[in-house]
């Protein structure tokens, strides 16, 4: 993985996770909390979503070896899921495709503890996990750390928005932060596409001709 792949990615699994969307779901969770409970909740949740998607990421070829897919195949159907979940950011929504309506409803009504669903599967939903495994891309060992690593950086940085994300609710308004959201959209539609396309030429080589 070059060094502009690595800043794709890094990008992509950013706009993909979102974690300025996740902020308004962790202030409902941690609604009447402590500092240092909202601090551990922030930590767990981070690592979880880092556990599952390295998870993804050494796993995911094995996966698609044992259904019979292949990763050209997938990378036309997780492109599709990106671009399902771009729409819904460029509305400032989560959309079905990372949060269902039950889940919604549970997040509302307290029955969750926060881990569910904001890292699984607000965070590291089927979008993410598709990024992951799309990313590994049969690149041996080194690939798979190299992505491990931009699993990472993108875990902290979400560890970041979440921990302060009293913070920033108080700094930024609703509409800055849905702005964010739509950036970041924006710019993972482009990425979808991009996989789609890169998909589509390795099932049916004579598009590239």
């Amino acid at each position: 993985m070059t060094g502009s792949e690595f800043l794709r990615f890094v990008v992509t699994l950013t706009a993909v996770v979102d974690p300025f969307l996740a902020v308004p779901f962790f202030l409902a969770c941690t609604h009447g909390r402590t500092i240092a409970q909202r601090v551990t909740l922030a930590r767990t949740v981070a690592l979880t979503v880092f556990c599952v998607l390295a998870a993804a990421a050494f796993a995911g070829e094995l996966v698609l070896q044992a259904i019979g897919a292949s990763l050209p195949a997938f990378r036309v159907g997780g492109g599709l899921v990106l671009l399902l979940m771009a729409l819904a950011m460029l509305n400032a929504q989560a959309g079905a495709v990372r949060q269902s309506k039950a889940e919604a409803q549970e997040l509302e009504a307290g029955d969750v503890g926060g881990v569910v669903p904001i890292a699984i599967p607000l965070l590291a939903g089927p979008g993410a996990i598709s990024t992951a495994i799309i990313a590994v891309d049969q690149g041996g060992i080194v690939q798979n750390l190299t992505v491990v690593a931009g699993i990472a950086i993108v875990c902290l940085v979400s560890w970041l928005v979440l921990r302060n994300a009293h913070i920033i609710a108080l700094r930024l308004s609703t509409t800055a932060m849905n702005i964010a959201t739509r950036i970041l959209g924006l710019l993972l539609a482009a990425m979808a596409v991009q996989i789609m396309a890169e998909g589509l030429r390795q099932l049916f080589p004579g598009l590239s001709a």
